[in-house]
């Protein structure tokens, strides 16, 4: 009859286990590997935010600047057109940064890594980027926070600069996974 109280005879149990599961949560590099992937499913929130920000602000342009045709003027401005279209290709490209930073791939906890490759060190690194991009993301969800339409318009630019440095970390990213 099995002891569901002997602290001795459920470790080992529990110890066999894990280690058949590849995996024991006590090992730094484990430790590594999960944090790698909460901190990327924070970015990915932090972009969620400031998508989010952009949705807000291109429906209340195009309330304010696309009103329903009337007979009066049948066809709507161009300049306004134009300006939805570019605050719709902002939320795509935070949305399409998203998805890249969420896809991201860890290194493989299997042998061939383990004996090639210095896990931990590599691991520590990456979270290197991950911060830089946590941080990155940061400063385009508050930039983005709160902004209308015309501001974001106004500000293509600046923004593109900030998703271009974004996809800059995550190349730096791939090529530490590459190494």
């Amino acid at each position: 009859m099995p002891d569901f109280y002997d602290l001795d005879a459920l470790s080992k149990v529990a110890v066999n286990l894990f280690y058949g599961w590849g995996y024991n949560f006590y090992r730094v590099e484990n430790q590594l590997r999960a944090d790698d992937l909460l901190v990327r499913a924070k970015i990915g929130w932090l972009l969620g935010r400031a998508q989010g920000s952009v949705t807000a602000a291109e429906s209340a342009y195009r309330r304010e600047f696309l009103p329903p045709p009337s007979r009066a003027k049948p066809r709507p401005d161009p300049e306004a057109v134009a300006g939805a279209q570019a605050i719709e290709r902002i939320g795509q490209a935070i949305t399409a940064m998203e998805g890249q930073v969420r896809a991201q791939p860890v290194p493989e906890n299997d042998r061939m890594t383990q004996l090639y490759r210095r896990e931990a060190e590599t691991l520590a690194r990456l979270f290197v980027t991950d911060q830089k991009l946590t941080g990155q993301a940061e400063l385009l969800r508050e930039m983005l926070d709160g902004k209308d339409g015309r501001w974001i318009i106004g500000n293509v630019t600046v923004i593109g600069e900030g998703l271009k440095a974004m996809s800059e970390t995550l190349a730096e990213r791939q090529a530490l996974l590459m190494a």
